[in-house]
């Protein structure tokens, strides 16, 4: 018969104790558990239960914080402030704890507490977009503006997608462009976007601000990302502007601008010669059905490339989608021309070149001839004068609807040596 083998006493002790402290565990696994399942009721009173059975958890006390506040619960903010302070005991090196503190004691009117939990906040995390936005808008609201501009300057560094809030909350809390753009990053993305953002306001002088701080800084940007500023430009009718930018942009990128006077020609590109910009003061092509555009390598009048355009023959198609915006001066004689070739093309109505006002398009209308059919290489040609107010042209290849039975347009157009230059 088998001995049982008998337990020592300190063998036996400690198993109790490792059971007991299993149960412990156990117990407080279960406590935390309960506490989780009210906590996500998201509720003030389910929060506050969340805190009974689980009373060491700073994210209850700080949610309390915000609930009672928001949902109203107690007209003494000293209450939602009490469990801010409590997250804070619990966690003392949790930056947004001491964040939500600050905005607390803010809402209650102690601002040097507020001032100082916010302070906390930041040395804990000072790049947080977050925290630094809170605080600026508090900082705004105590008079230390140069702090709130610190404080938006890191938002915008941090690529926050709320740059229009930072922008109107700095315009509204300063009402001191220079000043905003001192807390601007030193990042072309940002200030491209308070360079819109100024136009979409229509301060056209702000704007031009930020454009001429944004050259001064040399910082690297593509030249598309200019192109809404600049049709901004045209909208507000602000035709000085834009050839004073575009004349810039020239200097930056001349490998893709190329030089804005060719022989005194002011048409840019206008043997198609470079890639199509689609933007500033190069050619446009605003895709349309109906038309195909595109640069052939074969048969050009001049150079190397020229522009060819297909009509597909499905409609009566009004075409002018083919365009450049051409800054001259006003009561002065220009002289233009351009090469066009043409294959097959069908109705009454072919292409041709046309001039406009860019602002006024029943003030200055120059066309030139129709052209149909098949045929080789012509030279079209004008001269004219502009206006008395007239500082942008619209210079373009068209095609004006057929009032023909037999109107829809096919065949092939190419275009090439467009040349606009003033006489002497």
């Amino acid at each position: 018969m088998l001995k049982r083998r008998s337990v020592p006493p300190a063998e036996f002790t400690a198993r109790i104790g490792l059971a007991l402290s299993l149960l412990f565990c156990i117990y407080l696994v279960g406590r935390r558990g309960i506490a989780d399942w009210y906590f996500r009721q998201e509720s003030p009173t389910s929060v506050q239960a969340a805190t009974q059975w689980d009373r060491d958890n700073p994210q209850y006390y700080d949610a309390l914080g915000t609930l009672t506040h928001f949902y109203g619960t107690t007209k003494n903010l000293d209450a939602s402030v009490a469990f801010y302070e409590s997250a804070t005991r619990l966690s003392p090196y949790d930056a947004h704890f001491w964040s939500d503190l600050g905005a607390a004691y803010d809402w209650a009117g102690r601002t040097d507490d507020a001032l100082s939990a916010f302070k906390r906040a930041l040395r804990l995390f000072p790049n947080s977009p977050e925290i630094n936005w809170r605080f600026a808008n508090f900082a705004f609201r105590a008079h230390q503006t140069p702090e709130a501009l610190r404080a938006l300057q890191v938002v915008l560094a941090g690529n926050s997608p709320a740059h229009r809030d930072v922008f109107r909350l700095a315009v509204s809390a300063t009402r001191d462009n220079r000043a905003v753009l001192e807390m601007l990053p030193p990042q072309a993305s940002v200030f491209f976007d308070y360079l819109n953002f100024e136009m979409e306001a229509d301060d056209v002088t702000a704007a031009e601000q930020v454009w001429l701080r944004l050259l001064q800084l040399k910082l690297p940007f593509d030249l598309r990302q200019t192109f809404p500023y600049l049709d901004a430009l045209i909208q507000h009718r602000e035709p000085g502007r834009l050839a004073a930018a575009w004349f810039a942009l020239a200097e930056r990128f001349p490998t893709q601008i190329g030089p804005l006077v060719n022989g005194s020609n002011l048409v840019g590109n206008g043997s198609f010669e470079r890639d199509i910009l689609d933007g500033g003061l190069d050619w446009r092509v605003v895709p349309v059905d109906g038309a195909v555009v595109g640069i052939d390598f074969e048969g050009a009048f001049e150079g190397s490339r020229t522009l060819r355009i297909e009509f597909s023959g499905k409609g009566n198609l009004d075409y002018g989608h083919v365009f450049q915006y051409v800054a001259v001066q006003p009561n002065t004689r220009y002289q233009f021309s351009g090469a066009i070739r043409v294959k097959g093309i069908t109705t009454d109505s072919g292409p041709r070149f046309q001039v406009f006002d860019a602002f006024d398009m029943g003030k200055l209308f120059l066309s030139t001839e129709n052209t149909l059919g098949t045929s080789g290489w012509s030279s079209m040609q004008f001269e004219f004068k502009t206006k008395a107010d007239t500082r942008l042209l619209l210079v373009r290849v068209a095609r004006p609807a057929s009032e023909k039975l037999d109107n829809r347009i096919s065949g092939t157009v190419w275009i090439d040596r467009v040349s606009l230059t003033p006489e002497n």
